[in-house]
């Protein structure tokens, strides 16, 4: 009897886009060629109309910098507004390069200047990718840590914070106009709510919910 095939994990998304019809074709098979999960757009009108969200299994936007009504860099902007962060990989013609730096001032992760070889837009894919999910997995830890921080009363996120910071339970006490009692209830409470121990767990925390959370 054999053992029972381990799961394939399912291939990131490559959202392609480019108003060339016969373009955008080669395209979607040369990405599927290279082992991910293609997905085209016409224009960058559909692909916002789309709306697709971030895959699990990672994704990231291939999309052609010069296109009709509505360019690349116009989605880029689009898509910054909206608040939905997909990596983008530009392709760009000869006299495009000046936008493609543009563009990766603006956020986007790489670009390709046509005619590219296989192995250069795979090196931009996986690099998009990778950056997708590691902002992925950071934003989840964002929001699990804000989860955590939700628990406190405001008077124990003020406790927390001065903690965080280094202060003493008396220290913290003066500071707030409490007695040291109230602050070492309050100490408790939080390593109850969150599981922070000590000022290194609770700055640890503070941080990863809000990047300037410990700022005077």
């Amino acid at each position: 009897m054999t053992d029972a095939l381990a799961p394939t994990a399912a291939p990131a998304v490559i959202h392609v886009v480019d108003d060339d019809p016969a373009f955008l074709r080669s395209m979607l098979f040369m990405v599927e060629g290279l082992g991910f999960a293609p997905i085209g757009y016409a224009s960058a009108e559909e692909f916002l109309d789309a709306h697709p969200a971030p895959a699990p299994q990672g994704c990231c936007v291939l999309l052609d910098i010069r296109m009709p009504r509505m360019s690349g860099l116009e989605l880029q902007r689009r898509l910054a507004a909206l608040g939905r962060s997909l990596p983008i990989v530009f392709m760009t013609g000869h006299g495009d390069v000046d936008q493609a730096v543009q563009a990766m001032r603006e956020g986007a992760v790489d670009f390709l200047q046509k005619p590219f070889r296989e192995q250069a837009l795979l090196d931009a894919l996986n690099h998009a990718v990778d950056v997708g999910l590691t902002a992925q997995r950071n934003l989840a830890r964002r929001s699990a840590a804000q989860d955590l921080l939700a628990r406190l009363s405001p008077r124990e996120r003020d406790v927390a914070r001065l903690l965080a910071l280094g202060l003493s339970n008396k220290e913290v006490a003066r500071r707030l106009e409490i007695s040291d009692h109230t602050v070492h209830v309050h100490r408790q409470r939080i390593t109850e709510k969150t599981g922070s121990g000590n000022a290194a767990d609770l700055a640890r925390l503070l941080l990863r919910a809000q990047p300037d959370g410990l700022d005077e």
